[in-house]
């Protein structure tokens, strides 16, 4: 039975008083060898108060196991290590060797615990970004598709930007990084970030060697991309973090009862929603509202280019003497005035958004007045392939019109006389056109004698009378003059106004007897 701490420290006492253990077990009531027992625990440096460990089988072995377990790092498994003590000839069971290899790795991990310093950060210094993966929302045709979420911070305002985004890709990080700068309302000094090859696109000796593209987009906005050590998001944990918690609010599981988006449009508008709402709040760790912090550490961050990086814009396409480009096997249309001329386009959520230079363009078009430099000059929903987008605005002096129907055509004048009968007014157009469709017989001759009925009644007048030809259909030889004198006379005079009163039926008076008495008598 173990004494108690009291009791213990009598012994001791007792010993240190008479110097001898029959002495002292005589004086504190013990056994003798209770006394030396104590003692030499005392001696050897070891707590007297604490539960005593007796001598095991397996203490011989204890230094062959350490070696073991030095040399495998902590990995060596505890059969194994049974398996050659027993060459050894120990005699013990795995339950045994089970322990003692758990307690030898539990002091090799307490010699080689990685420590970690705290993150010291600065205004304006650093910012953080990686990748998440998103819910899925119907694409393009209604299919269901994944969904990235871009994630950045900035370390000291603990300012958070989540985009969401359809693929990975080079132009796709560098419209991210763009669009996370200008909310940011400036550029850090770095930018940190994992290994994706669209930023590492090797390792030599354990240093990542960038991108070219990558390099050269930082030096357009003045920020230095670094990247983590490989398998350590311990570096980067402020980045993971955000991520983790985008997911948890942003993606549809089981713990968060979300809804399935029905777009992306609305998918956009939750990670709007989630990032006002985490940047309003106190942040736990700093203890600042990051939307307060974030505006006094802009005055630490850099100035934003006027113009984002061309490969923020997306991939370069050449405009067809159609006027059309290729987006993932798909045609899309753009303004006249490009043709020959290389534009960029990239998907913006459900958007295909074409950018050009207008400052490139050998001559600005009409709709380009007063704009400069890369513009955006098209943005179309995204298709399918087989399924082309075609804007009829594009295509202004087309046949076609744009419901499908052939568009009416102008007439042009190419002679004296053509144009003497186009100049009598807008019913003259009409009149020609409809009588070209209805096939009719000596146009030339009824456009003279439309000319010279107008020297004697008037342009206006004439131009009236074709109107309402063309309108009725009356194409013949006399129609014309007959219109022409009809409008003249019911304008000359009031005209007849045909009523109940005044009607061209004949009555029915003399009916009104038809087989009644008086009718057969008179007859």
């Amino acid at each position: 039975m173990k004494k108690s701490d009291r009791d213990i420290m009598e012994i001791l006492e007792a010993y240190d008083t008479t110097g001898t253990a029959h002495s002292a077990a005589q004086l504190a009531g013990v056994d003798p060898k209770t006394v030396r027992r104590y003692v030499a625990v005392r001696d050897a440096g070891m707590p007297v108060t604490g539960p005593s460990r007796r001598p095991r089988i397996i203490d011989e072995h204890l230094p062959q196991i350490e070696q073991w377990v030095e040399r495998s790092k902590g990995k060596v498994r505890a059969d194994i290590v049974h398996e050659r003590l027993v060459a050894l000839g120990f005699d013990g069971t795995e339950r045994t060797t089970r322990r003692a290899v758990a307690e030898a790795k539990a002091a090799w991990r307490a010699g080689h615990r990685r420590t970690y310093r705290p993150w010291i950060t600065e205004p304006g210094l650093w910012m953080q970004f990686d990748w998440g993966e998103g819910p899925k929302v119907p694409g393009p045709g209604g299919i269901l598709r994944s969904t990235l979420l871009f994630c950045a911070w900035l370390a000291w305002s603990r300012y958070r930007v989540v985009i969401p985004v359809w693929d990975q890709t080079l132009p796709t990080l560098i419209a991210c990084l763009d669009a996370t700068v200008r909310r940011f309302g400036g550029v850090p000094t770095y930018a940190l970030t994992d290994n994706p090859r669209t930023v590492s696109i090797d390792h030599v000796a354990g240093i990542a060697v960038r991108h070219p593209q990558i390099v050269e987009t930082g030096r357009h906005y003045g920020m230095a991309v670094h990247t983590c050590v490989p398998f350590d998001p311990e570096s980067k944990g402020g980045s993971e973090a955000t991520v983790k918690i985008a997911k948890a609010d942003l993606v549809p599981t089981d713990a968060n009862l979300l809804p399935d988006y029905a777009s992306f449009a609305d998918l956009e508008a939750a990670c709007e929603q989630f990032c006002a709402t985490v940047n309003a709040r106190r942040h736990r760790e700093s203890a600042r509202i990051p939307d307060e912090a974030l505006a006094e550490e802009r005055a630490r961050l850099h100035t934003l280019p006027t113009s984002p990086h061309t490969l923020a814009l997306g991939t370069t396409r050449s405009v067809g003497t159609d006027q059309t480009i290729r987006f993932g096997s798909v045609r899309y249309s753009t303004p006249p005035g490009l043709v020959g001329t290389e534009v960029w386009v990239r998907a913006a959520g459900t958007d295909l958004v074409v950018v050009a230079d207008l400052d490139a363009l050998p001559q600005a078009p009409e709709w380009a007045e007063n704009r400069r430099g890369l513009s955006e000059v098209a943005r179309h929903l995204l298709s399918t392939p087989g399924n082309p987008r075609i804007d009829p605005a594009h295509y202004p002096d087309h046949p076609q019109d744009p419901g499908g129907a052939p568009k009416p055509p102008v007439p042009k004048a190419r002679s004296a006389a053509e144009a003497r009968f186009l100049d009598l007014g807008p019913g003259a157009h009409t009149w020609l056109v409809a009588a070209s469709a209805a096939g009719t017989v000596r146009i030339r001759a009824k456009m003279t004698a439309a000319v010279e009925l107008a020297a004697f009644v008037g342009a206006a007048t004439v131009d009236s009378a074709l109107s309402r030809a063309a309108e009725a259909g009356r194409f013949a030889e006399g129609d014309l003059p007959a219109i022409v004198a009809h409008h003249t006379d019911t304008t000359a005079g009031a005209g007849v106004v045909a009523d109940e009163e005044h009607s061209v039926q004949p009555g029915t008076a003399a009916w009104a007897g038809f087989g009644s008495t008086g009718a057969q008598a008179r007859s």
